[in-house]
């Protein structure tokens, strides 16, 4: 059983080196430093991610405790309550896979700010990087132009069926079946993704409103899109930005939603954040927000390809 860290004394100090560039560049910019609790009453209802369960303990414990995937509900809480712009590197927690790019527990930066639309937030997030990484060309493709550009099929336009046809003709996929969302992430991840690794620094917005997750939906060029984006440098997805929803009622829906296909999936229902929607029905001010894989941000920066060499102890040495 080794007692070692992954990580060498040149990453420990290359992530104390990281840190200190991301407070900088957002004591700069006049952005506070927030904390808010691991440990919270309500866990997120998307069925792709699962939290990590604290079980029944005593006392104050006694009913059961969500590790946060996300510091997001709670920022949006102080959001709310007139907070301004916020950030915070938080360590997050999701039930998956651990491996060479990902690890149950992990390091994320996110931050949120009033007035910012997804393409200013956009902006931000470059120049963040270029500071962490150092100055290089960045560009940004809509969802639709990043497919037509790479595997030549618009995905709002072609059929489940054709979208089926096209991930089939590339890949053996067995006996997978799935909805229309299904055959676009099998092409994102299989095809798409492969393409985006000659792109370097790049930025994909407007997902199809069935992707919206907690982004608000706009009409753009006669269809519906959710105003998010994701940033992916060499093919690596390194953060997963919103223009974020701000209505209460939509929201709930959309967390009902959730449990309805977390119940389809066989998975068991979440209980819904009424804390988080309190804050939105209180006013939420206009803005957009980003979480950041700080973990792979240092891959990128010291050259690194495989995350448990970046952590001082990974998931199987923790």
């Amino acid at each position: 059983m080794p007692w070692q860290p992954g990580a060498g004394l040149d990453q420990l100090r290359a992530r104390a080196g990281l840190l200190a560039t991301l407070r900088r560049f957002f004591d700069e910019r006049g952005v506070l430093e927030v904390e808010t609790p691991l440990l919270c009453s309500a866990g997120i209802t998307d069925p792709a991610i699962e939290p990590l369960i604290v079980g029944e303990g005593r006392s104050v414990a006694a009913a059961p405790r969500y590790l946060q995937t996300s510091p997001e509900y709670a920022m949006k809480r102080l959001l709310a309550a007139g907070s301004g712009p916020i950030y915070q590197i938080a360590r997050a927690f999701r039930d998956g896979e651990a491996g060479a790019r990902h690890n149950p527990e992990f390091s994320l930066l996110e931050w949120y700010r009033p007035g910012f639309d997804h393409h200013a937030l956009m902006d931000e997030v470059a120049a963040l990087v270029c500071a962490c990484l150092g100055q290089r060309p960045w560009r940004k493709l809509s969802y639709r132009a990043l497919f037509v550009d790479s595997i030549g099929i618009d995905p709002f336009s072609a059929s489940s069926a054709q979208l089926e046809t096209q991930a089939r003709a590339a890949h053996d996929l067995g006996d997978l079946a799935g909805d229309r969302d299904f055959w676009l992430d099998v092409l994102l991840t299989h095809q798409v993704e492969p393409w985006l690794a000659g792109q370097g620094l790049c930025f994909v917005y407007d997902y199809p409103a069935t992707q919206a997750a907690l982004s608000r939906i706009v009409t753009v060029d006669g269809v519906a899109v959710g105003q998010r984006f994701e940033l992916y440098i060499d093919g690596v997805e390194l953060a997963n930005g919103y223009c974020e929803l701000t209505d209460a009622s939509e929201q709930r829906a959309r967390f009902i939603a959730d449990n309805e296909r977390r119940r389809a999936l066989g998975q068991a229902p979440r209980p819904i954040d009424e804390r988080l929607l309190a804050a939105l029905d209180a006013g939420l001010p206009a803005c957009s927000g980003v979480a950041l894989g700080v973990d792979r941000l240092l891959m990128l920066a010291t050259g690194e390809t495989d995350i448990r060499r970046v952590l001082a102890f990974d998931w199987e040495r923790s």
